[in-house]
């Protein structure tokens, strides 16, 4: 019998199966594994990429344009991944699947002619063993009547009639022994040759069957385990070539570059401060007996100060809305002390006046001026970029005027077209109205105009920043040589002029105006100075309440920024008003009170 055979080959086909499941259930798993690691690339480089909503945002230096094309070649990647995992689910898992199902049903098939092959030749066997049996029986039973016929013909006292009948029986009995011997006999060999063809022929089939069916399950595993691995293989080029982008990205990166886009970024175009100037305050004071009193001539220097200083504030606006009386020149620290008294002996006494030195700090209002720091930090930004350093400014400016004539260009492509468009109709009326393209044509005469307008405009903005551009550099350029002369044009106080004409060789001197000092100011006494400064830009001050002041010239402050982006100074004759805080150097007094240096 081979029917243990059968059912190992029974079970070892259908490991077959639950191995090419599995395998297709690893197959499953690999491609949800691809799928996510495509999701997360692409959802990691969704995050990372820049939202371009202007171009002032897009991506200039060239580390961020690698950064942003390797993302670019990272989604490619990603996208090979998602082809790698389309590939294996149609091509393995797909195949995998249909082929479980088509092999679950020939197993099935073959099984189920196999029992039956075995069903049949166990019938064959108990009907033959049944054809035996009976043979069997009858055999006895005719054993049986032999034995009763022997006895009682031997028998002298039994009847003929008895023998007879035992007789009958005999042969009855072996009559059909003869026929179930003969019945028996055909089955016998029915049943051998049933045995033969099922152990010969029909089990070999089934057998070679199940192996051929067990072989292409294994062919096909091959098959996927190799088609498995071209999936991978066939993305491998493009992947090469991602990484390559990658690479080029990589050596892309230009450092010098970089460096050059910063420079031209936040270049400003203002010239660096110059040297601040030695201001010395101790050769008055510690002027010897023999130097003598101060001599007329600085004396007839001073009034010229005074009258010239009170000249100037009459045709000006005072800040406060009081027009100033003639001042008398501010007091410095030589202003402490007198002169020689009236016996004419020559020595320095401390006067009782030191109205700057006694005075409370006055607090006073300012003039409601827009702050150039609130402009410099952002503020609302004007139309000629006023608000912006000259470089920067300059750069806009030319863009704007770029970005104006491809209007304009554009615009003037649009007349000639309407102008052609308008001869063909008037030469030919039946394919349109002349007049009805009159109405588009004056509104791109107007655009023209409008834009014209705009570039003259913006033109002379930029002719203007390049003028001051060019002064500033011829300024650079001669500051070595002008620095002795710079340091020669300084003032005991500290003043400088550009004008060599306006300088003053001495502090101006009281010279007994105590009465008439008071008569002028009256209560607007002049506040005390708490520090000095130097101007870094040239400012024309053209607002009420503001000071003109020369780019190099050195002031006294009188009142710190109070956060507005203006700076209270004055002076050296007295005029006095607000300048912009980012347009000086401030250097205040150690022992003046909330002391600070602006930079």
């Amino acid at each position: 019998r081979s029917w243990d055979q059968f059912d190992s080959l029974d079970k070892h086909t259908q490991w077959g199966i639950d191995f090419l499941e599995r395998y297709a259930k690893f197959v499953k798993e690999r491609i949800e594994i691809e799928q996510n690691y495509a999701k997360q690339l692409r959802n990691l480089v969704k995050k990372y990429c820049p939202k371009r909503s202007s171009k002032d945002e897009e991506p200039r230096f060239t580390s961020c344009i690698a950064f942003f094309n390797i993302l670019n070649e990272l989604n490619d990647y990603a996208g090979q991944r998602e082809v790698v995992a389309e590939e294996m689910a149609h091509r393995v898992y797909g195949e995998l699947m249909r082929y479980a199902h088509d092999l679950k049903t020939e197993r099935k098939m073959h099984l189920q002619e196999g029992r039956k092959a075995q069903q049949y030749l166990d019938m064959c066997w108990k009907q033959m063993d049944n054809s035996k049996k009976k043979f069997e029986r009858e055999c006895r039973e005719a054993e049986k009547a032999q034995q009763s016929y022997e006895r009682l013909d031997n028998d002298t006292n039994a009847t003929k009639a008895d023998v007879e009948k035992a007789k009958q029986q005999l042969n009855l009995r072996t009559h059909m022994a003869d026929e179930n011997k003969n019945e028996y006999a055909a089955q016998l060999q029915n049943f051998n040759g049933e045995q033969h063809k099922h152990f010969y022929v029909v089990i070999p089939q089934i057998y070679k069957q199940l192996q051929e069916m067990d072989e292409r399950r294994t062919i096909k595993l091959s098959e996927c385990y190799r088609g498995f691995a071209d999936s991978e293989r066939k993305v491998i080029p493009i992947i090469s070539k991602c990484l390559e982008g990658m690479i080029l990205a990589a050596k892309s990166v230009d450092e010098r570059r970089d460096s050059q886009m910063v420079v031209d970024s936040f270049k400003s175009g203002f010239e660096p401060p110059g040297d601040f100037p030695f201001e010395d305050y101790s050769q008055h004071i510690y002027r010897t007996v023999s130097d003598g009193t101060i001599s007329a001539s600085k004396q007839e220097g001073g009034k010229m100060d005074s009258k010239s200083t009170a000249g100037k504030a009459k045709g000006k606006l005072w800040l406060f809305g009081k027009k100033p009386k003639p001042q008398s020149p501010p007091l410095t620290p030589t202003s402490l002390f007198t002169s020689s008294p009236p016996n004419g002996s020559q020595f320095l006494t401390l006067s009782i006046e030191p109205v700057h030195y006694c005075m409370n700090e006055i607090k006073t209002g300012k003039p409601r001026i827009p702050s150039f720091r609130s402009l410099k930090r952002g503020g609302p930004a004007l139309e000629d970029f006023s608000h912006l350093p000259p470089e920067q400014r300059r750069k806009k400016l030319q863009q704007r005027i770029d970005e104006l004539n491809r209007g304009l260009q554009k615009e003037s492509d649009q007349k000639e077209a309407l102008n052609k468009m308008k001869d063909v109709y008037e030469k030919n009326p039946q394919m349109g109205d002349p007049g009805s393209l009159q109405p588009k044509l004056a509104e791109t005469m107007n655009n023209i105009d409008r834009l014209r307008m705009e570039i003259h405009k913006n033109e002379a903005w930029l002719s203007e920043v390049e003028g001051k551009t060019g002064v500033r550099g011829d300024r650079r350029h001669s500051s070595d040589i002008n620095h002795l002369v710079t340091q020669g044009r300084e003032s005991p106080e500290g003043s400088y002029t550009d004008d060599a004409n306006q300088e003053v060789r001495g502090p101006p001197q009281q010279h007994g105006h105590h009465s008439e000092f008071d008569d002028e100011f009256e209560d607007d006494d002049p506040l005390p100075a708490i520090g000095h400064c130097k101007a870094i830009y040239p400012f024309d001050g053209h607002n009420e309440g503001t000071l003109a002041m020369k780019e190099g010239e050195v002031l006294y402050i009188i009142e710190e920024d109070k956060g507005d982006g203006w700076t209270r100074a004055r002076r050296q004759n007295g005029e006095e008003g607000y300048v912009p805080t980012t347009y000086i150097d401030v250097t205040l007094e150690k022992n003046s009170k909330g002391a600070v240096t602006y930079i």
